[in-house]
């Protein structure tokens, strides 16, 4: 399961919880990959799978959160995809 979490530099905000974010998802599921995705480097990126507001989380290519989801928001929803069972 591949996880993309787009951001702008400069967003306190992004900066703040990416790392929590992202401890807690690969915790929720084995063989997770984490990218976090500067925007302003990578438009046509974010433009090809409709990202339109940042922070955004995209899960194996799909967007899924158009804001920062809550660790349990997050979790719930990878495990769901994965059909794990914590």
């Amino acid at each position: 399961m591949k996880v993309e979490m787009f951001y702008s530099p400069g967003c306190a905000g992004c900066e703040d919880r990416q790392a929590e974010l992202r401890a807690a998802a690969q915790d929720a599921v084995k063989d997770l990959e984490w990218r976090n995705v500067n925007v302003l480097d990578n438009m046509d990126t974010a433009v090809e799978l409709g990202v339109i507001t940042l922070p955004s989380v995209v899960i194996d290519g799909e967007v899924v959160f158009t804001s920062l989801p809550t660790r349990v928001q997050l979790c719930k929803e990878l495990v769901e995809r994965s059909g794990a069972r914590k």
